[in-house]
């Protein structure tokens, strides 16, 4: 708590006198042009990753980066999705999962989650991820089956994301874009989805991606190459 406490002596003496300005314009309101809907997990930080100023992310973290299906579980990221889009106008949301994900290792490993029966519970929105990558990773190793999962459990998330009513009228009028990313701890990358593929691909620096192959045809190779 200490540590908490003096680094915010520190922005309060060192920076925030160099945006008083930014800092007295967000006082009276904020206009986020995107919701980034990622994991709880501390190693992802949006605001550092993007360098994003104050007022430019409406961030929204939970465990496993889930969206539920609309109706079916009442929950503060569903609120939140409303509010970004209804009130905030949002013009992007970005559901972003990361590598070296334990939510996605519990899925793999249910026995991560004893004696955690709320996690549990919330991990049943990515039972569909895990049954795809289930049926399709014979043979890879686990390093490959968690890449797999993690990217699966974003594409199944926006689906769910599609489900909100104000999600889907948004982007009926073009007045929403929605998006799916995978970020590399490690190597600073970031994997995009691309929707019209069906393709994770790699986000260059210039934000065009390159393409690669789609996730059934990449569990394909790894599997005859397992074998």
């Amino acid at each position: 708590m200490e540590h908490l406490i003096k680094g915010f002596e520190t922005f309060r003496r060192d920076v925030f006198p160099q945006q008083r300005e930014l800092f007295e314009r967000l006082a009276s309101g904020q206009n986020p042009h995107t919701m980034f809907i990622t994991c709880a997990d501390s190693r992802v930080m949006p605001e550092m990753i993007f360098s994003a100023q104050p007022g430019e992310l409406f961030v929204y973290r939970n465990v496993g980066n889930i969206v539920p299906p609309y109706a079916q579980h009442v929950s503060g990221v569903v609120a939140a999705v409303e509010y970004a889009v209804k009130v905030l106008k949002v013009r992007h949301v970005v559901i972003c999962g990361h590598s070296d994900c334990g939510a996605m290792k519990a899925l793999l490993d249910p026995s991560k989650l004893d004696g955690m029966p709320s996690v549990a519970d919330w991990l049943k929105h990515a039972d569909v991820a895990r049954h795809v990558v289930a049926e399709n990773t014979a043979g890879l190793d686990a390093e490959a089956h968690l890449r797999c999962l993690t990217e699966e459990n974003v594409v199944g998330q926006l689906e769910h994301l599609r489900t909100l009513p104000v999600v889907a009228a948004a982007m009926a009028s073009g007045s929403l874009s929605i998006h799916g990313w995978i970020y590399d701890i490690g190597e600073a990358g970031i994997r995009v989805f691309d929707g019209s593929s069906g393709r994770f691909v790699d986000m260059r620096t210039d934000g065009h991606p390159v393409p690669q192959a789609t996730p059934m045809a990449r569990f394909a190779q790894n599997a005859a190459s397992a074998a």
